[in-house]
């Protein structure tokens, strides 16, 4: 038997217009619930749109609210997955622009720890935010450097100065982004798991911010020479380097896409 299932509400993407909501009928608590959420109901598309000038993560946020209201009322609704696909990076002429696709949740990810067993596996994870193409760790310094950018075309004192301190940040990314690096190579090579008898790390508390736990000479080396699909097994082995020293004032990012 097939069931036929149409939804009362279907959230979706206009190619001109943006994002979209259809109803099923004319019910005023359809149109109250849009209407809260800021879509406005079009007679010529038989539509109802948010505003097209209306910030990508808003519109997500403004789908995702309006559906928990009208799934919590016991309504059936529809979402395209393009909604969460976020437009292009504006670039230059002549250069192409970054492929986007739909961004990895933190908190997400940090959900995902609470399920796993091996240490290989949140070394797999950890991966996730430090992917050169959509990790969160390059996202974050890329949006630091536009940011510092945006300051420098104020073309004042204040601007030039804040840019510069902006910069700054951003390298401090891409050096956290390092350091990152070796710690997931370190939990690619451990074998350990939790005994049986631990706690639910939701019942672990956290360390203290201003802790700084110092990692030996031993696990820093052993991460330094460990195989994973970043370092093939038989890359040279690296020479001994000082930890690098972060510039007081870069003047671009460390790291490029």
């Amino acid at each position: 038997m097939t069931l036929q299932l149409e939804p009362e509400v279907a959230f979706g993407m206009h190619p001109d217009y943006g994002v979209a909501a259809a109803v099923a009928d004319a019910r005023p608590f359809l149109d109250e619930v849009l209407r809260k959420h800021h879509f406005r109901y079009s007679e010529y598309l038989d539509v109802y749109l948010l505003a097209d000038d209306t910030p990508h993560n808003t519109a997500v946020r403004t789908v995702a609210r309006a559906t928990r209201e009208f799934q919590d009322a016991g309504l059936s609704v529809a979402a395209d997955p393009r909604i969460m696909i976020p437009p292009p990076v504006p670039t230059p002429d002549g250069v192409a622009a970054r492929a986007t696709r739909p961004g990895q949740s933190v908190t997400a990810l940090t959900g995902e720890l609470h399920e796993l067993r091996r240490a290989a596996d949140v070394s797999e994870v950890l991966g996730e935010i430090l992917d050169e193409h959509h990790g969160v760790v390059l996202d974050l310094e890329e949006f630091i450097d536009t940011a510092a950018a945006w300051c420098e075309r104020l073309d004042t004192p204040h601007g030039h100065e804040l840019g510069l301190h902006l910069r700054n940040i951003a390298h401090h990314v891409a050096f956290l982004g390092d350091r990152l690096v070796g710690a997931q190579l370190e939990l690619a090579v451990m074998p350990d798991v939790p005994p049986e008898n631990a706690p639910p790390l939701a019942e672990v508390p956290l360390p203290e911010r201003q802790e700084w736990l110092r990692v030996t000479h031993t696990a820093r080396a052993r991460a330094a020479m460990a195989s994973s699909p970043n370092r093939p097994a038989n890359a040279p082995k690296p020479q001994d380097e000082p930890v690098p020293r972060i510039q007081a004032t870069p003047t671009a990012s460390s790291r490029t896409r």
